[in-house]
């Protein structure tokens, strides 16, 4: 017995006693007791009645493997080297990475209910109940080296925005990585994106990117964040899961071959049309420099161009983070 199989029984609307659930599963009913206690520790919520069971309060969509392929266009179902849906793991980023490390790792996806030590940018943590977000990874092989995919991320933001735009979600995008709605007067993050790499400036590189999603969020989810954060089943409750992942596939499937050749030149109006600083008084900082001014767009090599002391500076990724100057 493993947590997705419990919750696929928990989650069927019905109440189950910890006697049919152990009956089911060929255990004592004190392991019952203890998986169930192992559910509530993961953020599910369950729903007791005495006399007649347990149930999951808010049925869960479970990742589905057949149904994600399923849904590929054939050429995306060609490309895609192996999909891995996996119930927890530590991160789908250095689950990927390892694959790399193995002689594998291109073209394959990873997918997991819940990570324990997920990452964002400059080392933070990506916070997510099991079942209610997604954790999504993609590994690639570039022939022509880190130079020449500079950008990549900012792309990755744009792509995501078209995906979620026949959902009637507006994403905005925050330089360089964030994913944006805009709730009650201010931004809330959405979603991320962070992309690691092994390799040389000039010859072949390895990349991972990480993309992780809110889906199923509520207030006590919005306490424990560091910043303001929305989920997708705020403004579309219908959304499944594994049609977005579906969908997050096919999108990436169709840049990643063409972007080292392209650059990101081809993404800068797009990102720029959806930039959410844009022309707003900004704060910079990296370690101890701070500088204020106006943002303008991201430049062809997605650096984020701001207007200071009436000059125009340039700033790349790394360790600078951006905010909105009050």
């Amino acid at each position: 017995m493993n947590v997705r199989d419990l919750v696929r029984v928990l989650s069927d609307g019905q109440f189950h006693s910890g006697e049919q659930l152990g009956e089911a599963f060929g255990v004592s009913r004190t392991a019952i007791w203890k998986q169930l206690q192992k559910l509530e520790t993961l953020g599910i919520v369950l729903e007791a009645v005495r006399g007649r069971g347990y149930r999951i309060a808010q049925p869960l969509e479970l990742l589905d493997g057949g149904r994600i392929v399923a849904g590929l266009s054939r050429e995306s179902r060609q490309q895609l080297s192996r999909l891995f849906i996996e119930s927890q793991l530590e991160s789908t980023n250095t689950f990927l990475l390892e694959r790399f490390a193995q002689g594998a790792g291109h073209a394959e996806v990873c997918v997991a209910e819940v990570q324990t030590a997920g990452r964002g940018r400059r080392g933070r943590t990506w916070h997510g109940r099991w079942g209610a977000g997604i954790h999504f990874s993609l590994g690639w092989r570039f022939d022509s080296g880190v130079a020449a995919i500079e950008g990549l991320s900012l792309a990755l933001g744009v792509r995501m925005a078209e995906l979620l735009d026949p959902l009637g979600v507006d994403v905005r995008l925050k330089w360089p990585n964030d994913l944006l709605v805009e709730q009650a007067g201010e931004g809330r993050k959405l979603g991320g994106i962070l992309t690691e790499m092994r390799g040389d400036m000039e010859g072949p590189c390895e990349v991972v990117i990480g993309i992780g999603f809110n889906v199923s969020f509520g207030e006590a989810d919005r306490q424990r964040l560091e910043q303001p954060a929305a989920g997708l089943h705020e403004m579309v409750p219908e959304l499944s899961r594994n049609e977005l992942i579906t969908g997050m596939i096919d999108g990436l499937m169709g840049l990643l071959p063409h972007f080292e050749h392209e650059g990101f030149a081809a993404w800068q109006t797009g990102w720029n049309a959806r930039h959410y600083h844009a022309n707003q008084p900004v704060t910079l900082q990296q370690g101890s420099q701070r500088w204020e001014g106006i943002a303008q767009g991201v430049n062809k090599q997605g650096n984020l161009v701001v207007c200071i002391d009436e000059r125009e500076v340039i700033f790349s990724g790394g360790e600078v983070s951006l905010r909105a100057s009050r």
